[in-house]
């Protein structure tokens, strides 16, 4: 049995098994290990060292034994070192000041990233505080390996933090489809410091850097990498667009009302889809709609119409693409997509750079769909330090094992 469990623990010379008992009634196992030589190698030198007295005993969680609670007992010889001192060695099945075993937080992080920290820690059968403290540690662990590689793609949204205006700035790794940095807020500081912490080799390999409008981005953006850097991403000019087509139905759907013509009742939806999205059983009803000459019907042409800018063949196709299309909307007499075509118009450099680097943040809205997912399954997060941590553990491709 005490050969059994040198092995499980992941012992090696001179640390043996003293004790093994089992307690059925509490369906516990404890198992105590000793040290079994005067000399032991410094942490920091590696010479050989003398021991020079145990600190009290200390007790880890380990693997489960056939379903029973495992736990290893041990007093931590330290040595003392001509150069550096008195002090604890490392021991082969934990890390320092750690009270899990290295296996035990192996299996603890495999199952935080299936589900949430409560189901993680039922299953651990541990606190929530310490199956959160495992992730903390893990985290922190990628975060101090992370190596400063080249980049060549990345994206940056914003992302609610609690109700109200309080956000995270993300930037995206779209070489690695992970999240290279959470910042706090949504200024031009917030992105400032991710592009400061860059090295200048590191700045220079990037390629691009997909955005929305949002004017602090764009100016931290052209400040550290330059202007012809910057790509403001489709789904964000839709977005602008699928808003003034929503505007326009709201206001005609009123002036409708008020005649007891209910036509645009419940049709919200309809016309925020694309042409190839609305749902078969609605097509027929969506036909007749569009027949019907409404001015929301024609807003929602020219949001079509605009799709069609990015399948343009080159960028001096696009240019004239867009010139057209901005006589349009400007010509519609629909004040909503007039605004909207003006604010298109503002970023228009920065969305035809789409033809230079052709690049989308569709990496960063699926991300941006998990880190949703991330807060609903912990019902939200008060803590802001405690998202960002959770974002990380589970976007960052960190290497999280100890």
């Amino acid at each position: 049995m005490k050969e059994l469990y040198y092995y499980l623990i992941g012992l090696i010379e001179p640390w043996t098994v003293d004790d093994v008992q089992f307690q059925v009634k509490s369906q516990q196992v404890d198992i105590w290990v000793s040290y079994k030589s005067n000399t032991c190698q410094c942490n920091e030198c590696k010479e050989s060292c003398p021991v020079y007295d145990h600190v009290n005993e200390r007790t880890w969680r380990h693997l489960d034994s056939c379903g029973y609670k495992t736990f290893v007992h041990a007093k931590i010889p330290r040595i003392k070192c001509s150069q550096h001192g008195i002090h604890q060695i490392n021991i082969p099945w934990a890390q320092t000041h750690s009270r899990f075993t290295l296996m035990f937080q192996q299996l603890a992080i495999d199952i935080l990233k299936q589900c949430t920290i409560t189901g993680a820690a039922k299953i651990l059968r541990i606190s929530w505080d310490q199956a959160w403290h495992i992730m903390e540690l893990a985290v922190k662990r990628g975060l101090n390996r992370k190596t400063k590689e080249p980049i060549s793609y990345l994206g940056v949204d914003e992302k609610s933090v609690l109700k109200g205006h309080d956000y995270f700035t993300v930037v995206y790794n779209f070489d690695k489809g992970t999240v290279e940095y959470v910042g706090d807020d949504r200024k031009t500081d917030s992105l400032k410091n991710y592009f400061d912490s860059l090295s200048d080799t590191q700045k220079s390999n990037i390629k691009a850097v997909a955005m929305d409008m949002w004017r602090p981005y764009i100016q931290a953006t052209s400040t550290a990498l330059g202007e012809n850097k910057i790509v403001i991403d489709r789904f964000h000019v839709m977005k602008h667009m699928n808003k003034a087509v929503d505007d326009v139905r709201k206001h005609e759907a009123k002036e409708l009302h008020a005649k007891d013509d209910n036509t645009l009742k419940r049709t919200k939806y309809l016309w925020l889809y694309a042409k190839e999205n609305i749902p078969e059983h609605r097509t027929a009803d969506f036909e007749i709609l569009k027949a019907k000459m409404l001015k929301v019907s024609k807003a929602w042409a020219m949001k079509e119409m605009l799709r069609d800018l990015w399948n343009s063949i080159n960028l001096k196709s696009a240019i004239r693409y867009w010139v057209k299309w901005f006589e349009w909307a400007m010509d519609s007499g629909l004040k909503p997509l007039r605004k909207a075509a003006d604010t298109i118009a503002d970023h228009i450099d920065y969305i035809l750079m789409y033809f230079r680097h052709r690049i989308t943040n569709a990496t960063g809205e699926g991300l941006n769909s998990k880190i949703q997912k991330i807060k609903a399954m912990a019902c939200g997060f008060r803590n802001r330090e405690n998202f960002k941590i959770a974002i990380y553990f589970h976007c960052g491709g960190l290497e999280l094992y100890p």
